[in-house]
């Protein structure tokens, strides 16, 4: 006898971090969401480094708070360290990084998704979906325990799950992350409805208890008072500052790796997924840069409310006794004790040339996809993916245009854009390098950027938008005084700035123009005239929107000259064996990844210069038609 189903607005499968903010945007939107995960303890689990931020992955963060998403407040809540990384490097590369208490941080996600009320948190595997018959169901999934949901909508968002296989050595064995149960059936089920995957591979250090560690032998890496977090929206309380600390690996501990590297699953042939360069295993480093002498290795405390540390710079998958033995030739970790040991993961990911650049998978309409799934690595990138596809998800149940920023608005459209339209030989993470208009795209502006979206899309609260528009007042009404506010070089006030700036001026001119000068901060204005306005944290965005405004000018012009390119549309299914001059490759790649635009043709590699003009002069023709 068939089983009644469950009808939902949207079903969510996982609840890591790309999961969690799908779930959450599309409940804010309106719609009755089924987040369901492989086991109830690991909602929003970290189950490799305990850290949240950095350059390009702290701009993802910054953005996704802007739009009203989760990373950026739970961190800020559950921070055991906050640090401001380059600070003596321009604006575009300054970004924040966390250490984070995992245990905490899993706690105030699932405090927030049990208060929202269109959310429903169920545990349970996924091991059949399909097409549901009729009109107003589209995917039936059933559980493993028979209960069958259904839903117009699912998101994907499985992580590292899909058919996971764990390497210890050479011992292999299916497996989730930190030994979760891996997801099967799912995946075969896909490929039958005629998705493909491919194989990546990740990894993670061992952890260690700390308490066996002797840190008079490391050097502290102690945290910052930082002026803010990373959320917009939430006051910000800095927590007690937690160290970590920084010690390195030496000739000794190459020399054990080097003599088991016939035990390593990734040179034994154990392994045939792929990995990201960014991040090696302690092996790869070994083998790749032979001539270096040392290695960094910082410990990282995992959580306030255990004695478990990460070990970060020594990711490894040789067995657990070799780990034991080359980990304490380490300045510090003479006595350390495993509590668990490190890994190699291998898992399938879908071939992002399936996906529209809305996440939703091209032929299968009402399935989304988000987070590592689609072939990246890392939270950050997954809770940007996770957000974008909640929204589209809700946009496409109400009939209406879908979102993504543009590649001139923020990092996620960098992200989204790079893994549709470029050939991912590795698990993606995102660098500042990947953004041509990251001057434009700093962390300090991600909420004058987007949260316009998320007060559109309902994610973004009206007390929330109101503050938002304040502030955007108030730079106005810095920025007007600043111009008309005059400088004179000979008052006491105007001796005192060019003296500390180390400035020579003879003639007046106003505090926007001092403010162009180098060694001018916005901060010596401010303690100089009362005249100026009060501010909050808008005072950095002033001062950058002065500093580079003749480069933020160009990228404008850049971003102008992008967006025409944008505009000029290709038709859905176009076939492009009707273009002559194509080159064979650009043919087959344009046909495979079927690019919306000219702008997003011209970003796939192997479509050169001429392939693009014989592609424009005959969609010209046909419209002349």
């Amino acid at each position: 006898m068939e089983r009644q189903a469950k009808i939902y607005d949207v079903i969510v499968v996982g609840a890591g971090h790309a999961g969690c903010e799908a779930a959450y945007a599309t409940a804010k939107m309106g719609f009755r969401t089924l987040l369901l995960t492989l086991n109830f303890s690991n909602i929003a689990f970290m189950p490799c480094n305990p850290s949240v931020g950095g350059p390009g992955k702290g701009h993802l963060v910054r953005e996704v708070d802007a739009l009203g998403g989760l990373i950026g407040r739970v961190t800020d809540l559950a921070h055991l360290q906050m640090r401001s990384l380059n600070t003596q490097k321009g604006p575009a590369v300054q970004a924040l990084r966390a250490q984070v208490d995992k245990r905490r941080y899993q706690e105030i996600m699932l405090e927030i998704l049990e208060r929202e009320p269109l959310i429903y948190l169920r545990q349970g595997e996924i091991i059949d979906l399909q097409r549901a018959k009729g009109a107003a169901v589209s995917w039936r999934l059933r559980l493993s325990t028979g209960i069958i949901v259904e839903a117009p909508v699912v998101i994907l968002a499985a992580g590292t799950f899909f058919r996971g296989t764990v390497h210890i050595g050479l011992t292999s064995f299916l497996s989730g992350p930190q030994g979760q149960h891996p997801s099967v059936s799912l995946p075969e089920k896909l490929a039958t409805e005629g998705i493909s995957f491919r194989r990546f591979k990740t990894g993670t250090p061992a952890r260690l208890r700390r308490r066996s560690l002797n840190f008079d032998a490391m050097k502290e890496q102690p945290g910052e008072e930082t002026p803010h977090g990373f959320s917009f929206w939430i006051p910000w309380k800095p927590r007690l500052q937690a160290s970590c600390w920084l010690t390195y690996t030496n000739e000794r501990t190459h020399e054990i790796i080097r003599k088991n590297l016939h035990l390593a699953p990734m040179y034994c042939g154990a392994i045939k997924g792929i990995g990201t360069r960014y991040c090696p295993a302690i092996e790869g480093k070994v083998v790749n840069f032979p001539n270096r002498q040392r290695h960094q290795v910082f410990i990282e405390p995992e959580s306030a409310g255990t004695d478990e540390v990460y070990v970060s710079g020594l990711s490894s998958s040789l067995p657990e006794e070799i780990q034991e033995e080359f980990i304490r030739t380490v300045p510090g970790l003479e006595r350390a004790e495993i509590v668990r040991p490190g890994y190699a993961i291998e898992y399938d990911v879908v071939a992002a040339e399936q996906l529209t650049p809305f996440l939703q998978l091209k032929d299968c309409p009402g399935l989304f996809c988000a987070g590592q799934i689609n072939g990246t690595s890392g939270y950050e990138e997954a809770a940007a993916q996770g957000i974008i596809a909640g929204i589209n998800a809700a946009l496409y149940l109400k009939g209406e245009s879908p979102f993504l920023p543009r590649r001139d608005e923020a990092y996620i459209g960098v992200l989204v854009d790079d893994l549709i339209t470029k050939e991912l030989d590795e698990p993606y993470r995102i660098m500042t390098s990947f953004a041509e208009f990251r001057l434009s795209l700093r962390q300090e502006n991600a909420d004058l950027r987007l949260a316009e979206y998320g007060y559109r899309y309902g994610l973004l609260s009206k007390d929330e938008y109101g503050r938002f528009l304040e502030k955007k007042e108030r730079i106005q009404q810095i920025q007007t005084a600043l111009e008309k506010t005059a400088f004179d070089p000979e008052t006491e006030a105007g001796r005192k700035i060019t003296g500390q700036a180390g400035v020579v001026l003879k003639q007046r001119i106003s505090l926007a123009q001092l403010l162009q000068k180098p060694g001018v901060s916005f901060q010596m204005l401010q303690e100089a005239y009362d005249e100026l306005p009060p501010v909050k944290d808008e005072g950095r965005v002033v001062e950058n929107q002065i500093k580079y405004q003749g480069y933020l000018a160009r990228e404008a012009k850049m971003a102008a000259r992008l967006r025409k390119m944008e505009e000029k549309q290709i038709p859905p299914g176009f076939d492009y064996n009707t273009v002559p001059n194509l080159s064979t490759a650009a043919r087959e790649k344009l046909a495979r990844i079927a690019p919306l635009t000219i702008g997003q043709a011209a970003r796939i590699s192997g479509v050169g210069p001429a392939d693009l003009s014989a592609l424009l002069i005959w969609l010209e023709a046909r419209i002349k038609r």
